[in-house]
């Protein structure tokens, strides 16, 4: 057990360079040893995460150093839950990109598949505020050869914008935690939940901007308002099984937030106290309005994927920017649900664009219609919130936990009224696609191939990889009972860090 919480990070470190050094020849080898690497990555996440369920902290000391002053991994429920998603949604999105061909497109597609893999399970594992910044930089590493995979002057411009975007936040991180640093002598995550409570209240002022500091570089990875600008570029203009994974990287801000703000900064700390509620739940309810008006106004598919993406965010965020229980939890399970849906629609997006382009705008009937036009009903469904599927519910949670608070009137108001506007423009963008037949006029595409010459050939694995995505949906909407429960029992060890911190430092908690 012990050196199984360590896996999901090394399996995919190992796979990555193997693939470059032994098989980077042979794409089929990449194919299989990929794929097999995705699943045993799944296998050994829902094996750790069952290890958690039952509310106990697993702690993965590299070099045998004790925290805090050696490198630790940290299990609980809430990091369990996230490795499983990510494995879960990867293996889809991987056959996906096998089936369509697009690994084919660009160089090294699978061992940047696998560091991409990499950082984000680094960064839902670690217990160390430094390292949480290291896996940080593995995702934009990776995630920018992603984005230009198979090249393109557009998908280039967008990719440049997206690492200098990202650099910046790189470096606020850096200051912000060379600020904690000098005001607590620790980055260890338990040990600074301990050394944050013992400073006096007169002397919190650096301790005050390095937490704002961290809040905006979470704001920046979780493309909250107005901190979104990289996001509807750099995910419509990347290859859409590659954005499809991005769905979670926005989560990876949204669970940092949720992880520095509850364990170090948490509620009942004077010197950090209303700052993530003041800014974080204004910026999360124009961030929603911004996203649905997005899919409303979007007249290419990359964009209406991507805005939607932005506004299940801003609806995930409202929901963790109120720091208590109940909405923490209706949060988690939005959570898992938004990054699900998204991931759907890009590929579906994707699936249109090989047929007849980026546009949406009435076209030509297109090969396997029927089919594709279903898929993006249920993803478009799903990502509005609309019943039967698990955003209706998770956005009732949301509803139900914010009930009582000051800004109740304000954020059921957004959240109707953005759903609202996201349906109009889901729905839109679905008439064009699937119900007119006038043809695409050609002054549309702007760059050659925008306009696919023939039809696309016929595959049965993508469809494979988006059917499994719909079913995860589905899983999640039938037990919804059973999910919620957990997300519950998620909130209550957030807000309840004692254990946390006591298996980290191997004592008790002062």
């Amino acid at each position: 057990m012990d050196h199984l919480l360590i896996a999901p990070v090394v399996l995919p470190a190992l796979v990555a360079p193997f693939i470059i050094m032994a098989v980077r020849h042979h794409i089929d080898l990449q194919r299989i040893f990929s794929v097999a690497s995705a699943v045993l990555l799944a296998a050994i996440s829902v094996t750790l995460a069952a290890k958690a369920a039952d509310g106990s902290v697993y702690v993965y000391e590299l070099g045998d150093w004790p925290a805090p002053f050696g490198i630790v991994l940290v299990l609980d429920r809430l990091s369990g839950m996230m490795i499983v998603l990510t494995a879960l949604l990867a293996l889809p999105v991987l056959l996906y990109a096998i089936g369509s061909g697009w690994d084919t497109r660009g160089s090294n597609f699978h061992a940047l598949f696998q560091f991409q893999l990499m950082g984000i399970m680094g960064a839902f594992l670690t217990g160390d505020a430094f390292n949480l910044f290291v896996f940080f930089e593995v995702l934009l590493i990776a995630s920018y050869g992603l984005m230009i995979h198979s090249g393109g002057t557009r998908r280039f411009q967008a990719g440049v914008q997206y690492v200098v975007f990202n650099l910046l936040g790189s470096t606020l991180f850096l200051f912000a935690l060379g600020t904690l640093y000098a005001v607590t002598g620790t980055l260890n995550m338990a040990d600074l939940a301990i050394k944050v409570a013992q400073i006096p209240a007169e002397e919190t002022a650096l301790l005050r901007v390095a937490a704002v500091l961290l809040l905006l570089v979470f704001a920046i990875k979780a493309a909250l308002l107005p901190l979104h600008f990289w996001l509807p570029s750099a995910y419509a203009n990347a290859p859409m099984p590659v954005a499809a994974l991005f769905a979670i990287m926005t989560k990876v801000g949204a669970y940092s937030i949720l992880r520095i703000y509850t364990l170090v900064f948490g509620p009942e700390v004077e010197a950090t106290n209303g700052l993530t509620q003041n800014w974080l739940l204004p910026a999360a309810l124009l961030t929603l309005l911004t996203g649905a008006i997005g899919v409303l106004g979007s007249r290419k598919l990359g964009r209406l994927a991507a805005f939607g993406a932005i506004s299940s965010m801003g609806t995930l965020l409202i929901a963790i920017s109120l720091f208590t229980p109940a909405a923490t939890a209706a949060a988690l399970y939005y959570l898992v649900h938004s990054t699900l849906a998204a991931a759907l629609l890009f590929l579906v997006a994707d699936l249109v664009i090989e047929r007849q382009g980026r546009w949406i705008l009435p076209q030509l009937p297109m090969p396997q219609t029927g089919l594709i036009s279903a898929l993006f009903f249920a993803a478009a469904i799903a990502l509005a919130g609309m019943p039967p599927l698990s955003g209706f519910l998770g956005k009732l949670l949301v509803l139900d936990a914010t009930r009582n608070d000051t800004m109740a009137t304000w954020i059921w108001g957004v959240i109707l009224v953005g759903s609202l506007i996201t349906i109009l423009g889901m729905a839109r963008a679905g008439s064009q696609l699937f119900w007119k037949g006038h043809g695409l006029p050609q002054e549309t595409a702007d760059e050659p191939g925008e306009v696919p010459a023939v039809a696309a050939p016929v595959a049965q694995l993508p469809f494979v990889a988006c059917f499994g995505l719909l079913f995860g949906l589905v899983v999640l909407t039938v037990f919804a009972g059973p999910a919620t429960r957990y997300a519950e029992a998620t909130a209550a060890q957030l807000f309840t860090p004692t254990a946390y911190i006591e298996t980290v430092l191997g004592t008790e908690a002062e």
